[in-house]
């Protein structure tokens, strides 16, 4: 696990986002430490507060947008998700 030097928030923010990340399902736990890895640090404001909020869907709904099996509705969760699937 990189350690993500982060001005935006605080070390103990992208712990616990961390700590949030690791789910039940293999493939949701390694996108989404990816994506911590590479866009960790641009993480803020309502990007921030968005991917929190796609944290708390649950590991099948999540892998189904992450998969691209689903759409979602919400251009500016929709964008995020995008981000997610690149990596």
């Amino acid at each position: 696990m990189k350690n993500v030097v982060c001005p935006r928030i605080s070390t103990a923010e992208m712990n616990r986002l961390r700590w949030h990340c690791r789910r039940g399902l293999l493939e949701n736990d390694l996108v989404l430490e990816r994506f911590l890895d590479r866009h960790g640090a641009e993480l803020d404001g309502e990007r921030l507060q968005t991917f929190r909020n796609l944290l708390e869907l649950g590991d099948h709904d999540l892998w189904a947008l992450l998969s691209g099996c689903e759409d979602c509705g919400d251009p500016a969760l929709g964008e995020l998700v995008q981000l997610l699937r690149r990596c």
